[in-house]
């Protein structure tokens, strides 16, 4: 036995993921992000058309939402899309 309870290893596991989703959603332009995605934005192009951001830094801030649990990242013909979990859909109380 590691000598860790369970108990502990889950409010730790806990505290992670909250101090990521909200590290994910404590920036105006993640939230703005967030915003364009449940309008039906789905790739960096149609992102940037609207955040105007440059690329990198567009994919480093969808990086953070990824890790956050807001938004899920797939692959559909090659190419990443992003859409919004259940947990990115609390932008619309936020703002």
């Amino acid at each position: 036995m590691s000598g860790k309870s369970p108990v502990n290893k889950s409010i730790t596991e806990m505290r992670e993921y909250h101090t990521r989703y909200l590290r994910a959603f404590n920036s105006p332009i993640r939230r703005k992000i967030l915003g364009a995605l449940k309008r039906g934005c789905e790739t960096i192009d149609d992102l940037q058309s609207i955040i105007k951001l440059n690329r990198k830094t567009l994919e480093w801030h969808l990086t953070i939402l990824v890790h956050g649990s807001c938004v899920k990242k797939e692959v559909k013909q090659g190419k990443p899309i992003y859409k919004l979990t259940k947990e990115g859909t609390l932008v619309d109380y936020i703002e």
